[in-house]
């Protein structure tokens, strides 16, 4: 989408330079004839210029807009004209000038035919082009064009623009009037101060020679161009009016030296989408195309310089195109392609976890230093929708020096206020930041002095980029605008214009007259001195904010699939330390990479075609298959080196739980009994923890069913940090029944729960430790709304949702699912017309917070389903979790800024609350929040039509969960509480020991533990490059600064000195504290295996 770029020039102005447009330009919207095409009327293009069929159309009719449009789905319009050169247009005579014929259209499909040949296509995204018709036109010429449209599926088509211009040939001296009105337009805007001397000089050309010139014969007009066209010096007396035009420009040259005095920097560009609108098959022939064009260009126009990103798209040119891929590692290093790449794809931004940002970066850049020869200085990410707090910190620790993005210039509220500034994480760490130019755009010499005057005002620097290329689905730049650009770079009325590379355009800047970049990095440089301003954030799209919530299924299967890496990983690392085990480290990077694949900004975000998430969800499944491949054998070779004591009983089996978190818990476990009694014949039986000692244990409900899930539920208690203990489990003739109740009522030590029979809904949550009520009124409310967003259905929530709510939910039942001193559950079930929706309130022994598990059978459409808790607290900020991070915002907004963000981004949880009391939300898959000073709400579903129209139907299972506590947020663990929620500990029925650990108590045991509460583990796995080094990544989560307290049984060296610390990259950097991590810093340690001497 390239933005809006109009000038503001006065109208008289603008009326003076448009009528100088008219000599030479013509606008031939009107003059289109049209037929919509139906099944049973097909048209050729072969019928159509053999008959005169064409010449019976009607003419088509200009919408406000002065568009040509018809319905949308795939409707098929022809347009048909026959362009014939005039003598003159306002007296300019035209013969022997060269025609161009100037299109742009809207379309799902567009076929340009000129005189029966078809000489054009194009798309939604190759939108626009300019044709030569002729080099050298003569009066009364025609020329037969038809142009086939194919609306989009889901809007409106339209042909939005038509002209034709008559252009001198490039050698003459003096422009036609349409090139020096654009001249004159650039000067007006880039130098204001012009413009009275523009306007009077425009005022004082002859214009009534003009007049003179129309009444000239014919082959006066051929006389007299004709000579204009030859190579010799053209006499003044050849034409009054265009000898006036030279004399206009050579009494304005005084200004050149002031234009020439800026630069435009250009670099040839091609955004291209992994996925969107198109298959991702379609996207690798899409990069084919575009990068054969790019390099035969080059040949042509050898100053042409050209950027992509994605290191994951090269990898497949290395893989399938190795000839392309050659080439393109020849022009990097000859330094005419840069891959301004800094992560593995262009991710969506908002909802990742923090360690998959980091892959994103750390395989990023290892592909571009291994294949290219050095990494990116560069994060390039022009079109994801929105980027957290955190990612400077993420992005400098990757070794990137600049960011640079587009998309805040789509917001819907306000103007982002900053160009060029510094962006600070909460850290303090920062990165020299861009607002790009729009991409997908033309050598358009008004768009782009435009850009320039707007850049300019806001940075004070005179040296712009533009990105000339078609976008989105590729393309780049074309020989036409490579061909205008020449033309542009002779004007004395426009900047100096070249080529560059990203890179090469941000190190300019440092020889500004803004003191930027004085003898440093622009990552190195944070001086006081700095004239830019601090942007002390998130970088919040004001729009889009739909996609938190689009297409639950890959939300849920990118926290599913994030969650099962990490365990994989921590497991195979501890495997291979304590069982000798081979890393499989080519598995794990092939999952990652997939992963971080469909991360992409519009999947992830859920805002493309069916078929690229039936490619996503192929995918996933992947990773799933290796990720719980990689755990199940690295548990199995790490209880291989247990050797268990005698059994409690002699049919009592092992069971062991692995804790993967670096803390010590409480968990209520659910085993499968499906292995030991298969046939379901066993219905009692006892548990023993690691003591000997028979613990309370609960049936599944409805045992009898045997479709019902064959499990046993009993709590495990303080299961050590990144440990496991062993239970044991064998069968009983000892009924183990559970008591019957009647009142909706769940307890247990921290919670009361009542829920209310005739709504289903929470009527009182009361934190015991406080007996503080939690809800002001019923809590848990479902709420649907209808949600009509308009064109970017998938992507928005309609603004006004709220003024749409739907009173269609009805109560079905409210009954008891499961009783006992184990876990206690009411389902509550609900209905629409269409759709179910179950809800189970699941309060577990020894647990703080109240599950809602949900299984929601939804067939609704544009319907949004929120969840709402009324609270008895208030606060005017609420926080939000974010990747590696957390970040507080208003919660009664006053500026427009703060009004805009009415649905907000988080990754597993928010919370309000003041010193003493609060409530936090934990999820494990949804991301969308809106909130009050007392009330959170969080989005379940959005059931958008386009581009999916199939997008959420189906069932939907998850799960988040109410946490009402004591104090802030940060005293009551709630970090560590959504991640108990998403990590569960892992169950495993070991096999016979094969191996002797030495341990004190075999029963349990704990591998590595993280003393401050404040710091969170993020992996733990080999370094890249040396199996024999381990890498512990940890982060900051609460805010408060510490110095890092590790206690391990790996035989790690911990003694953590200066060359411990690295960066993403795995990189040493000295840290003269190494062991301190600042307020919500990352911090990233290489270990070693200590040496064994004996």
């Amino acid at each position: 989408m390239a933005l809006d770029l109009v000038p503001l020039l006065p109208a008289d102005l603008q009326s003076s330079l448009d009528r100088l447009r008219k000599l030479n330009t013509q606008n031939i919207q009107t003059e289109w004839q049209y037929l919509l095409e139906t099944p049973k009327d097909k048209l050729t293009p072969t019928d159509l210029f053999a008959t005169a069929t064409a010449l019976h159309w009607p003419l088509a009719s200009l919408n406000d807009r002065q568009h040509i449009a018809w319905d949308k789905g795939l409707q098929i319009l022809w347009l048909h004209q026959i362009i014939e050169v005039p003598a003159h247009l306002q007296g300019y005579p035209l013969s022997g000038l060269i025609l161009r014929l100037s299109l742009t259209w809207w379309a799902e499909d567009a076929q340009i035919y000129v005189d029966g040949a078809l000489v054009q296509s194009g798309d939604l995204f190759e939108c626009f082009t300019r044709l030569c018709l002729s080099e050298s036109v003569q009066i009364g010429q025609t020329f037969q064009v038809a142009v086939r449209l194919v609306s989009p599926n889901h809007d409106n088509g339209a042909l939005v623009r038509s002209h034709l211009t008559y252009e001198l040939p490039p050698h003459h001296p003096t422009p036609e009037p349409s090139f020096i009105a654009d001249e004159l337009t650039v000067l007006a805007t880039l130098e204001p101060d012009s413009q009275p001397e523009i306007k009077a000089a425009i005022a004082h050309l002859p214009w009534s020679t003009l007049s003179l010139s129309s009444s000239h014969s014919h082959q006066t007009a051929l006389d007299l161009w004709d000579t204009l066209s030859s190579q010799v010096a053209i006499p003044a007396s050849v034409h009054p009016f265009q000898q006036s035009l030279s004399d206009l420009r050579r009494d304005l040259k005084h200004y050149s030296l002031k234009l020439k005095a800026r630069q435009i920097q250009c670099v040839g560009h091609a955004h291209l989408d992994m996925a969107w609108l198109w298959p991702i098959s379609d996207t690798w022939e899409a990069a084919e195309r575009t990068f054969r064009s790019i390099l035969n260009l080059q040949a042509d126009f050898p100053d042409l310089t050209y950027t992509h990103s994605s290191p994951a798209l090269f990898e497949w040119l290395e893989h399938n195109r190795p000839e392309l891929f050659s080439q393109i590692q020849s022009k990097v290093e000859e330094g005419s392609w840069s891959i301004d790449a800094g992560l593995w794809i262009e991710p969506e931004l908002n909802i990742i976890s923090g360690e998959s940002i980091v892959r994103q970066i750390l395989y990023g850049q290892r592909y571009c230093q291994e294949k290219f020869g050095k990494i990116s200085k560069i994060a390039w990410l022009p079109d994801s929708f929105g980027f957290c707090w955190q990612l400077p910190q993420l992005l400098t620790q990757g070794g990137i020096q600049t960011f640079a993005t587009l998309k805040l210039s789509w917001n819907d509220t306000t103007d982002f206020p900053h160009s060029l500034f510094w962006w600070q994480s909460p850290d303090g760490s920062r990165i020299l930041s861009l607002m790009l130019p729009p991409i997908g755009t033309d050598i358009d010499p008004i768009k782009m002095s435009t850009h320039a005057k707007n850049w300019e005002d806001h940075t004070g620097i005179t040296d712009t980029l533009w990105l000339p290329g078609l976008g989105d689905h590729g393309g780049g730049p074309t020989r036409d605008m490579l061909e205008k650009a020449g033309r542009w770079q002779k004007s004395p009325f426009f900047p100096e214009l070249n080529f560059t590379t990203p890179n090469q355009y941000i190190e300019s800047l440092a020889h500004s007259s803004t003191p930027l970049l004085p003898n440093k990095s622009p990552s190195d440089q944070v001086s006081s001195q700095d004239s830019l301003p601090i942007w002390e954030s998130d970088l919040y799209l004001e729009l889009h904010r739909g996609c938190y919530t689009t297409h639950a299924d890959q939300k849920q299967s990118n926290r599913q699939s994030e969650d099962l890496l990490y365990q994989a990983e921590v497991f195979a690392t501890i495997a291979q330390i304590t069982a000798n085990c081979s890393y499989p480290k080519t598995d794990i990077e092939a999952a990652w990479k997939i992963l971080l694949f469909n991360q992409f900004h519009d999947i992830l975000p859920g805002t493309s075609i069916p078929e690229v998430f039936e490619k996503a969800n192929n995918g996933w499944q992947q990773v799933q298959q290796i990720g719980q491949s990689v755990l199940d054998e690295s548990l199995k070779a790490i209880a291989s080196t247990i050797q268990f004591p005698s059994p409690p009983h002699r049919e009592a089996k092992p069971i062991l739980v692995f804790n993967p978190l670096t803390w010590s818990r409480d968990a209520v476990i659910s085993f499968d009994l499906s292995k030991i009694d298969p046939e379901k014949k066993q219905l009692d039986w006892i548990v023993y923890d690691p003591n000997y000692q028979v613990i309370p244990s609960q049936n599944a409900p409805e045992l009898s069913n045997k479709k019902a899930p064959h499990q046993i539920s009993f709590l495990a208690s303080d299961i050590p940090s990144l440990g496991y203990q062993c239970y044991w489990i064998r069968p009983t003739n000892t009924p183990n029944d559970s008591p019957r109740l009647t009142k909706y009522v769940l307890e247990n030590e921290f919670l009361r729960v009542c829920v209310d029979s005739l709504t289903g809904q929470i009527a009182s949550l009361i934190e015991k430790s406080t007996q503080t009520e939690a809800f002001s009124s019923l809590g848990n409310q479902l709420q649907l709304f209808r949600d009509q967003s308009g064109y970017w259905d998938a992507w928005n929530i309609a603004p006004n949702y709220e003024e749409h709510p739907l009173h269609s939910l009805e109560l079905f039942s409210v009954q008891w699912h499961e009783t006992g001193p184990i876990r206690q559950c009411i389902r509550v079930t609900y209905k629409t017309e269409v759709s179910l929706i179950e809800q189970d309130y699941i309060l577990d022994a020894a647990t703080p917070f109240l599950v809602v598990s949900n299984r929601i059978i939804w067939a609704e459409t544009q319907v949004l389903l929120k969840v709402n808790f009324p609270l008895t607290v208030s606060s005017d900020v609420a926080t939000y979790e974010i990747p590696f991070g957390a970040i507080t915002r208003k919660t009664i907004p006053q500026t427009a800024a703060e009004k805009a963000q009415w649905e907000v981004p988080a990754l597993c949880w928010a919370d309000i609350g003041d010193q003493n009391f609060g409530i936090s939300i934990l999820t494990t898959c949804k991301h969308g929040f809106d909130v009050s000073s007392n009330h959170i709400r969080l989005t379940l579903l959005k059931s958008s039509i386009w581009p999916d129209p199939t997008a959420d139907r189906g069932t939907h299972r998850f799960t988040y969960a109410i946490y009402p506590h004591r104090k802030t947020w940060q005293q009551a663990r709630t970090v560590h509480y959504a991640r108990e929620l998403s990590l569960p500990p892992i169950v495993y029925q070991p096999e016979a020991s094969i191996a002797q650990l030495k341990e004190k108590n075999p029963n349990q045991h704990s591998f590595l533990t993280i003393r401050n509460p404040n710091v969170i583990m993020s992996t733990f796995k080999p370094a890249e490059d040396n199996p024999n080094e381990f890498i512990l990544r940890f982060y900051e989560a609460l805010g408060v600064s510490t110095h890092l307290e590790l206690e391990q049984s790996l035989e790690l060296s911990t003694a953590l000195k200066r060359g411990n610390r690295t960066n993403l990259l795995e990189t040493a950097v000295q840290h003269q504290h190494p062991t301190y991590i600042r307020p919500y810093q990352i911090a990233t340690y290489r270990l070693k295996r200590k040496v064994n001497h004996s």
